[in-house]
């Protein structure tokens, strides 16, 4: 009786009120604890407000059921097809939704109800990949910053495929955890191709030219993931380059020349169709003949056969310790074993061979630039820091220096005055039997300045000054007095080391001039 009588009122009331009725009585069904007549009419009524002409009143129930588990399913499929504001709000939340229910709203969505989907918990790999099929590259920047989302390899690269030339979805690929080797390539292949495309639009690069140096920036990436990957992973990705045709014989000679050995056995194994512990095997035997028939099985060119056995034979060196590898990149020292090789080729079929080589030798000798300039680089800001610190330690001990000389510099205060000593008289010197006798007038005391007090009652702020204001005058007497007895035992040592002659020659001086 009372959800009619909540239909009558509803139907005369403005659509403010309704919808705030409406709430309440969401609210009542879903966390009041009706009774099974009484639910029974509430579910119907909060159905017939589904006609209601206010979007306010259906955002209303929205809100009030995106989040509960019990409400009724019919309800919840009616709102995720509503408005965008309203469909929002249960498609990103609702649990009451199934993944037949969001495949469809991917499909029949908008691109704000898509990105609600993409960002709901949990999401499944079936509605991952229907986003990665369909939605824009705002859903899909929302999908794979969705940590929580179950998306696999083949819808990132799906995505990848589709909008790879949207930084921020590059980004947002690179940046989500546990990133598989293939993903990365494929993201580093379109993001090659797209600098390609802007520099020959750009006018700086030929097509023919900008190609190039694309294809060998991605070659460089693909190994750099490749440096302490998984061989299981290693797989996966050789498997994905051979199914793009990417896997060629320049990728396997820069990896050798390179040193991802690694690399080279597990493209060199998938191409010839052996166990990757048989090739590794084989790049390892010093024979040639062997090394040769797995080329052959692989289906590599003829022609680049002596390179390859060539930078082989240096690697196996530099295993041994007869050569060393500087650096990393390239090895000049294997590529310069493969130019050696294919000298004695003829020059038709060794042209092109040479002519890669070369590059690879000039990219190794730029990349070793690279490293010595850093290298220097950071000598010189390490000698700039150092003499920084050098420059610091001297001012300071300089304003130290020049803070004592002006302490004692200061005129004394005459209300303060220590009490000198007495003139200590100067003693007979006896040198081996000759008595002489210094001059009658008293050697000077030579007492320690009186520490001198500030004129003003403000606190001191040299620590000279401190500590001489710190001790007693008693302490400063036994200081200077002793300072007069070090001086006089001082001269009486100095006058022991007279020799005689120097001291008869001295008296007979000053009985000449008393005469």
């Amino acid at each position: 009786m009372i959800i009619r009588q909540f239909l009558t009122w509803t139907q005369h009331t403005s659509a403010a009120r309704r919808a705030e009725a409406a709430g309440a009585l969401a609210r009542a069904y879903l966390y009041g604890g009706l009774g099974e007549d009484v639910a029974w009419e509430a579910e119907a009524a909060l159905l017939a407000l589904l006609d209601d002409p206010s979007s306010l009143v259906r955002r209303v129930l929205a809100e009030a059921c995106a989040a509960c588990a019990n409400a009724p399913r019919t309800l919840i499929v009616a709102l995720a097809s509503d408005q965008a504001e309203i469909a929002t709000l249960v498609l990103a939340r609702s649990p009451v939704l199934s993944d037949a229910d969001l495949v469809d709203g991917v499909a029949i969505g908008c691109p704000a109800t898509r990105r609600a989907i993409a960002s709901r918990v949990d999401l499944s790999p079936a509605v991952a990949g229907a986003l990665a099929e369909i939605a824009e590259p705002e859903a899909l920047v929302v999908l794979v910053r969705n940590r929580s989302a179950h998306i696999t390899t083949g819808s990132l690269m799906r995505m990848v495929e589709r909008h790879g030339d949207v930084a921020a979805l590059r980004e947002a690929v690179l940046a989500r955890p546990y990133l598989p080797l293939e993903v990365r390539q494929c993201v580093t292949m379109r993001l090659a191709e797209s600098l390609s495309a802007f520099a020959v639009s750009s006018g700086w690069l030929t097509p023919a030219r900008s190609a190039r140096a694309s294809r060998e920036a991605q070659e460089r990436t693909t190994l750099a993931f490749c440096a302490e990957a998984h061989p299981i992973d290693l797989a996966r990705l050789v498997a994905h380059l051979k199914a793009c045709g990417q896997l060629n014989a320049g990728l396997l000679l820069r990896a050798i020349l390179s040193g991802h050995m690694a690399f080279a056995e597990m493209a060199l194994a998938d191409l010839a169709g052996l166990p990757a512990r048989r090739v590794a095997g084989l790049m390892q035997e010093a024979s040639s003949a062997a090394f040769a028939a797995l080329h052959r099985k692989a289906g590599l060119p003829a022609v680049l056969l002596p390179a390859f056995s060539a930078a082989l034979s240096a690697w196996r060196e530099a295993g041994q310790g007869t050569t060393t590898r500087a650096g990393a990149g390239l090895s000049r020292l294997m590529i310069e074993r493969a130019l050696t090789a294919c000298e004695t080729m003829p020059f038709a079929e060794a042209q092109s061979v040479m002519a890669l080589l070369s590059r690879f030798e000039a990219e190794a000798a730029r990349d070793e630039a690279r490293v010595l300039a850093r290298e220097l680089a950071a000598e010189a800001e390490q000698t700039e820091i150092l003499r920084i610190e050098r420059e610091i330690l001297d001012a300071e001990w300089r304003e130290a220096q020049r803070q004592v000389i002006a302490r004692w510099d200061e005129p004394e205060r005459p209300a303060v005055a220590v009490a000198a000593p007495a003139p200590v008289e100067a003693p007979v010197v006896q040198a081996r039997d000759v008595e002489f006798a210094l001059p009658a007038s008293p050697l000077p005391a030579s007492p320690l300045p009186a520490s001198p007090l500030p004129e003003s009652d403000s606190a001191r702020t040299d620590p000279v000054g401190l500590i001489l204001d710190g001790l007693s005058d008693s302490i400063m007497a036994e200081f200077q007095g002793s300072r007069a007895r070090v001086h006089a035992v001082t001269v009486e040592v100095v006058l022991d080391a007279i020799p005689d002659a120097l001291i008869a020659s001295y008296r007979d001086d000053r009985a000449r001039i008393a005469a």
